[in-house]
């Protein structure tokens, strides 16, 4: 029996989409009176990590940077920091982030590649957390958003053939879609706020700029996943259901980034399971 658990806990689906998707349900629940809910993301990727990989972070690798500095997030995303300017301020400080992130690979390429791919990778993640703030009050698009986001982000990665950065990616995905769930059974909004959308902006930022320099995923996937807060912000009436509207949303962003895994999927072909 106690062997049959320990295989089910070891299964990739388990570790990334069912053990995420209850740890965020439950922080989401335990602390929406406080309105920090949006810790659920980072929850549900703690959760995952705790069992695809460690919290050990010697010798600091890119993938355990990117870690670090998903957790770390969560303390310039508490209430309290929420000064004027914050959020020009945070998407310039996760451009520095990702650069110091990709540090020892881009290192590693010749002076005009190092500089095009920091620039690039600083400029993704900026952008992302840029746009994902500005949906920081709507909480059914942040969650739509982040889960396409997240879901494309790891499956794509994935069939680049990462599959613990893929697992990772999966991780947000599960997370941001038990808001959702949340939502919609309750009919209720949920307080998303800043604690939702920087540390998932900024790890699945880093997520699929690792899987560009690490990995095999597509350059031209990463504009594609860009583009995805835009389309949350599809005219859907918020008069409608947050179950419905949570439908039309997800069935939009998850739209656009099923064009990014198609993507990686004709370079790469098959994941690798």
């Amino acid at each position: 029996m106690e062997t049959s658990i320990q295989e089910w806990l070891n299964h990739p689906a388990v570790q990334s989409g069912l053990i995420p998707f209850i740890v965020a349900i439950l922080v989401a629940e335990l602390l929406q009176r406080m309105r920090l809910s949006g810790l659920a993301i980072v929850a549900g990727f703690a959760a995952t990590v705790y069992f695809v990989s460690d919290f050990s972070f010697s010798p600091l690798t890119s993938t355990r940077k990117i870690i670090l500095l998903g957790l770390a997030s969560t303390i310039l995303a508490l209430p309290f920091l929420n000064l004027r300017g914050m959020r020009l301020v945070l998407a310039l400080a996760g451009a520095a982030a990702a650069a110091w992130a990709m540090q020892g690979v881009l290192q590693r390429q010749e002076l005009q590649n190092m500089l095009l791919w920091g620039a690039g990778c600083a400029l993704y993640v900026g952008w992302l957390i840029y746009w994902f703030d500005g949906l920081q009050h709507a909480p059914v698009r942040a969650a739509s958003a982040g889960m396409a986001l997240g879901f494309g982000t790891g499956i794509a990665t994935l069939m680049g053939a990462s599959a613990l950065l893929g697992q990772l990616g999966l991780a947000l995905g599960s997370a941001a879609s038990a808001y959702l769930v949340i939502m919609s059974l309750t009919n209720h909004p949920l307080p998303a706020g800043r604690s939702f959308t920087l540390p998932l902006s900024l790890l699945a930022g880093l997520l699929g700029c690792a899987g560009v320099l690490l990995a095999k995923l597509p350059w031209y996937c990463l504009p594609v996943f860009a583009l995805i807060p835009f389309i949350s912000h599809a005219p859907v009436s918020e008069r409608l259901a947050l179950w419905l509207q949570s439908t039309l949303l997800s069935v939009a962003t998850l739209s656009g980034a099923a064009v990014a895994v198609y993507l990686s999927w004709r370079v790469n072909d098959a994941p690798p399971f």
